[in-house]
C-alpha cells in the first residue's frame, strides 16, 4: 500500500480521537528523527501504523493472535488491549504490505518497550507518549524538551511516570514494563 491508501484504510478503521493521535505520533516521531540527524521515513511510518488494530475488541484480539499464532502472554490474556502492538506489527506486515524490521519492530515495543531499545523504537514509545494531542502527563512539557534534548532520559522519565501511574491505580503491569524501566534507570 502506499502512503494515501494507508491514510485511507485507517480513517476508516479508526475513530478520529485515535485517527488524530496517529497522525500526531507520527509527525511528532519524524521531528525527533530530524533532531537525531536520522531520515523521516522510517519513523513517520511506525507512527503511522503503531495503533493500525487499535479498532479490535479484546475478543478480536485474542482470536487474531490465536490464527496467526502470535504468543500470548498472561498478563496481555488478562488485559488483551496490550495486544494491540503485537497484533499491530503482524497487521502492518501482512495488511499494509511493511516489510522492514525496524519499522515493525518499533510497532510491536511501543506500549511496553524493552531493555535497550534501538533509536527507532525509542523514537516511537516517545512519539506515542508527547504527541500533541496528549495531556494526560503535567510533566508533558518537560518530557517533550528532553525528547529533544537526550531521548534516553526522556525515556526514562516516561517510565518512571507510568510506573507511578500503574502503581497508583492498582492496573496490570506488564513485566517487559518493569523490566525496561529498571534498564533505563540508569538515565535518571
Amino acid at each position: 500500500m502506499d502512503k494515501k491508501e494507508i491514510y485511507g484504510e485507517l480513517k476508516d478503521k479508526l475513530d478520529n480521537k485515535r485517527y488524530e493521535h496517529t497522525l500526531g505520533v507520527a509527525h511528532t516521531a519524524a521531528c525527533i528523527a530530524m533532531s537525531q540527524g536520522i531520515d523521516t521515513w522510517k519513523p513517520f511510518m511506525a507512527g503511522l501504523l503503531h495503533d493500525c488494530a487499535k479498532w479490535m475488541s479484546d475478543k478480536e484480539y485474542l482470536a487474531y493472535c490465536k490464527k496467526h499464532d502470535i504468543n500470548v502472554s498472561d498478563v496481555e490474556k488478562a488485559n488483551p488491549p496490550l495486544l494491540h502492538a503485537k497484533v499491530g506489527a503482524h497487521m502492518a506486515k501482512e495488511t499494509y504490505g511493511v516489510n522492514d524490521e525496524e519499522i515493525l519492530s518499533a510497532i510491536r515495543w511501543h506500549t511496553t518497550g524493552h531493555p535497550g531499545m534501538t533509536l527507532m523504537e525509542e523514537i516511537i514509545f516517545i512519539s506515542d507518549y508527547i504527541e500533541p494531542n496528549r495531556t494526560h502527563d503535567p510533566e508533558l512539557s518537560v518530557i517533550r524538551r528532553e525528547a529533544f534534548d537526550d531521548i534516553h532520559k526522556a525515556t526514562y522519565h516516561i517510565y518512571s511516570n507510568t510506573m507511578k501511574h500503574l502503581k497508583s491505580s492498582a492496573k496490570t503491569l506488564d513485566p517487559m514494563t518493569e523490566e525496561a524501566y529498571r534498564y533505563y534507570e540508569r538515565y535518571r
